[in-house]
């Protein structure tokens, strides 16, 4: 029989500092110029009214999404979105290391669950060399069917609108999602040496909101 053992989060950690663990936990530094480039290139999220002057509504609604996209399509969502049920890590969305899988029920296999490693709040330890795990309460992989890595903006709005394939939440349930949970506020808060999704959650749930209420449209 194979065995497993548990570590807590804090052993774990001052096992990262001492360079036994790789990136799982990630050394927290300044952005470096790649990722600087990305935030620059994201820039600020525009709010719900900068597209009130866009008369014609499928046009707004287009707009609106375009400028939510930014944050659907940035690293801190699609890493947590694979398309291979295998988690993503860092501005670069590299494999997750060490090895991991969201198994059945994207919350990791028996023996190695997200929970071994990730608690219910971003963890740092060390000195000057800080080590960082990312966590939050509802810490986990989307579901195999609500993954969108590597598609366009155009088919992850068809996906998200869709029940089938974004967990059966009509487009309300989708406002309340964007808006409000916790997990997907972890974006504006991923912890020292990683950036953030751009803009806040607030303005980000403005724009969804907004964007149901001209249609909901779709790019091509």
């Amino acid at each position: 029989m194979r065995a497993f053992f548990f570590i807590s989060l804090a052993t774990f950690a001052a096992i990262a500092v001492a360079g036994l663990v790789p990136a799982q936990a990630e050394t927290t530094r300044p952005l470096s110029a790649w990722e600087a480039a990305l935030a620059k290139q994201q820039g600020a999220l525009k709010p719900a009214a900068s597209f009130n002057g866009v008369t014609d509504r499928n046009a707004r609604s287009l707009a609106l999404y375009a400028e939510a996209a930014k944050v659907i399509t940035h690293p801190r969502c699609v890493n947590c979105h694979p398309v291979d049920n295998v988690p993503r890590q860092g501005a670069a969305m590299r494999v997750h290391n060490p090895p991991m899988t969201g198994a059945l029920d994207g919350h990791g296999p028996a023996g190695q669950r997200c929970t071994t490693c990730h608690g219910a709040k971003n963890f740092e330890v060390g000195g000057d060399n800080i080590q960082s795990i990312p966590g939050n309460p509802k810490w986990a992989l989307a579901p195999a069917k609500m993954a969108w890595q590597g598609k366009t903006p155009g088919e992850i709005c068809r996906q998200i609108k869709d029940p089938a394939r974004n967990g059966g939440k009509d487009l309300e349930a989708l406002f309340h999602h964007m808006n409000e949970d916790e997990l997907v506020g972890w974006g504006w808060n991923p912890g020292k040496g990683r950036a953030p999704a751009p803009g806040d959650q607030k303005t980000f749930g403005g724009l969804i909101r907004a964007w149901i209420d001209t249609g909901a449209a779709c790019p091509a």
